[in-house]
């Protein structure tokens, strides 16, 4: 399987490259972004119209913080595998910038994979408890909008993630052979 790189950043910093399969999950993980982008902007906008509607109408937007919330957490889940693909989450490399490459490869493997599972496991959690709310027909108060259907919204951004989890910690581990 031949290696393409993201761009010359990751053969700057000794990042492995892609491979065909870890860019049909980041062109994924990028449209969940594009997605969740779109859907903030969106929330910027009614906010705009609902501030100008209360101060001069006295006339807001019904539950726009409902609206806010529930949208907010979609968007927001749906740019945590983008980050993931970027590799752009926080490290701490303090203890481990003397380390040989192949042991810091290893130690990205571990953290994407204890990544991988506990985005499985939040996808899961969710899951169950979007079928609970829809279960008990729970609605959201100003818009009586069913709240299951929020949750649920929630469980492909975190199912990519764990995929994006599980394809890095590969690519990781992969490196670290090849490194040591």
């Amino acid at each position: 399987m031949q290696d393409v790189a993201l761009g010359d950043a990751s053969e700057a910093s000794n990042e492995p490259a892609l491979g065909p399969w870890g860019q049909r999950v980041h062109a994924a993980s990028k449209g969940f972004a594009v997605l969740g982008g779109v859907g903030f902007i969106a929330l910027v906008l009614m906010s705009l119209v609902s501030i100008v509607g209360r101060k001069l109408a006295s006339a807001p937007i019904t539950g726009d913080i409902e609206m806010m919330q529930m949208i907010g957490a979609v968007a927001a889940a749906a740019m945590l595998p983008y980050c993931e693909m970027e590799r752009h989450h926080l490290r701490v490399d303090f203890f481990t910038t003397r380390l040989p490459q192949h042991a810091k490869h290893k130690l990205d493997a571990v953290s994407h994979l204890l990544l991988a599972l506990v985005a499985l496991l939040v996808a899961w959690r969710t899951g169950v408890g979007a079928l609970s709310l829809r279960e008990a027909g729970e609605a959201s108060m100003m818009l009586l909008w069913p709240v299951w259907t929020v949750v649920a919204a929630l469980v492909p951004s975190f199912l990519l993630l764990a995929l994006a989890g599980f394809y890095n910690a590969a690519v990781y581990w992969r490196a670290s052979r090849s490194a040591a």
